[in-house]
């Protein structure tokens, strides 16, 4: 018989137990994802606010409550593919603004265009509308992780002169994905006791003699 090796199964049980943290992690994620979640259905009802001056999402109490900001001048231009308020795929225009010599600005996403090339004609002003997330693109794993806080952007309602209406708040649209995460975190932990056992028994099953 030979000896289970202390170093290797020092680090699998490490490493499983890891992912069983992790798959615990992203339960208690989920429980607070839900709390989020009713608390972005009583924002919807809320009488407005001004946007945040740090456009930054901390705890995302803001999110989809109705505000009001003023962008002093657009100082960029850019396009997302999304849908608009009538369900029809598009390009939303997100703008950069400007609000004064202090403050890092914010964005707002004016409206919807139909031409990827076409530049919004608008000079800023007064917008209101609700607040989202400005679009990103992280990776998976880095969203199942958390990551870094959000920035916050404005949704105009209504819409920049000649471009189509902005969707209204939409709660199905928030990842709620933290059960399947756990799920998985368990299921890798699983099979890698399993496959380490199944090592181990190979290893330490004593060789058959050989036929004379």
């Amino acid at each position: 018989m030979n000896r289970i090796p202390v170093l290797p199964t020092v680090l699998v049980g490490i490493a499983i137990a890891a992912m069983i943290a992790l798959g615990v992690w992203q339960l208690q994620r989920r429980a607070e994802k839900e709390a989020q979640l009713v608390q972005y259905a009583r924002n919807v009802t809320l009488p407005p606010v001004a946007f945040p001056r740090i456009p930054v999402d901390e705890d995302g109490s803001l999110l989809f409550r109705r505000a009001s900001a003023f962008c002093l001048q657009p100082v960029s231009f850019r396009i997302e593919g999304g849908r608009n308020a009538r369900g029809g795929t598009g390009w939303r225009q997100l703008a950069e603004c400007r609000t004064g010599a202090e403050g890092p600005g914010f964005t707002v996403q004016i409206g919807f265009g139909r031409d990827p090339h076409a530049k919004p004609n608008w000079k800023g002003g007064p917008v209101r509308g609700y607040i989202s997330h400005v679009p990103g693109h992280a990776p998976l794993i880095a969203s199942a992780l958390g990551g870094a806080p959000k920035m916050l952007m404005l949704v105009a309602d209504p819409p920049a002169a000649g471009l189509d209406p902005n969707p209204a708040p939409d709660l199905s649209a928030v990842p709620n994905n933290h059960l399947a995460y756990a799920v998985q975190w368990f299921v890798f932990a699983a099979i890698a006791a399993i496959i380490y056992a199944l090592a181990l028994r190979r290893r330490t099953v004593a060789p058959a003699a050989p036929p004379r």
